[in-house]
């Protein structure tokens, strides 16, 4: 993907710096001159920022300048460009002038890929440690180790943070121009909002032995029963809501195979042109039946990138 534009939330500009996880002298002297990001897992893991325009800054403290006694070890990060070591902890946010809760969902797309990036990790480690209090071998409960990159119970038995590999798919006529079209669902399980319906790319869960490619197969056909071909690898995302990997595909089917959706899953699909598509993108009412307009995913999903590399032609 080298020149080309990154998902939002594929953008980064910390060094890991993993070889420090394992180093408490290190690590307890980088907490000293740290700059800390604090996440409250009880309002779903938001940050504080900055700035109501793009991009919105996220904001650092000194590990001096924490409300209170945070509710998680502090988790190390990285390090910055400029040498600087940055944590994350859980807890209460604190009282800054001019700051606001922000979502990641809300702010990711606006970010620097620096506050993009930090954002994100802090995110997808946290939610890991609040999924993983126990064992899952021993029952036992765990607590936060290696700079909060791993859990051990008692007995010695650890785990390391792991994500949930997912594929989405725009699926597309192969077509160019105006009337192009793309297939797009809504979900069953998405709430309602009364005039609108939002549609999205496919997606699903990687299954035990299964390839993405296999994923995006099974899946589509599982969905809406359109087989497709000419699968393409586009980029990932982490997709932190818990704790996803949403690896992003482009794939060609026919659009006059007949759609038969699962409605455990998709309540409805339909094909859209590049003409509908951008004109819901420049915020025009398209219509898709039942009084309802079209509404495209948020910005900070990857479903969203994969419907922009279609409208532009990369496909």
């Amino acid at each position: 993907m080298s020149g080309e534009p990154a998902p939002p939330l594929a953008r980064s500009t910390l060094d890991r710096a993993a070889h420090r996880r394992t180093d408490p002298a290190w690590l307890a002297e980088a907490w000293e001159r740290a700059r800390v990001l604090v996440l409250d897992s009880a309002a779903e893991g938001r940050a504080l920022v900055r700035g109501v325009a793009s991009p919105p800054e996220l904001v650092l403290v000194g590990p001096g300048d924490l409300p209170e006694v945070p509710r998680s070890v502090p988790m190390f990060l990285g390090v910055e460009p400029d040498g600087v070591p940055v944590f994350a902890v859980d807890g209460p946010l604190p009282a800054l002038p001019e700051t606001r809760p922000a979502h990641l969902r809300e702010v990711g797309h606006l970010m620097t890929d620096r506050d993009a990036g930090l954002f994100t990790t802090a995110l997808a480690l946290l939610n890991w440690h609040l999924r993983h209090g126990y064992s899952s071998t021993t029952g036992k409960a765990t607590q936060a180790d290696e700079a909060g990159w791993s859990r051990i119970d008692p007995g010695g038995d650890r785990v390391w943070p792991r994500t949930d590999p997912a594929m989405i798919v725009l699926v597309h006529d192969g077509m160019d121009g105006a009337d192009g079209r793309c297939l797009l669902g809504n979900n069953a399980a998405w709430p309602r909002t009364p005039g609108q319906r939002r549609y999205s790319c496919l997606a699903g869960y990687v299954e035990p032995g299964e390839s993405a490619e296999a994923a995006v197969l099974r899946e589509v056909r599982e969905e809406v029963g359109v087989p497709v071909e000419e699968i393409a690898y586009v980029g990932s995302q982490s997709w932190p809501f818990p704790g996803s990997l949403m690896l992003g595909f482009l794939a060609r089917a026919d659009a006059d195979a007949p759609i038969r959706v699962d409605l455990a899953e998709i309540a409805h699909a339909r094909w859209f042109t590049r003409r509908e598509i951008g004109a819901a993108l420049a915020g025009e009412p398209v219509p898709v039946g039942g009084g309802d307009r079209l509404i495209l995913p948020p910005p900070s999903s990857i479903a969203l990138f994969l419907v922009h590399r279609w409208l532009d032609g990369h496909c």
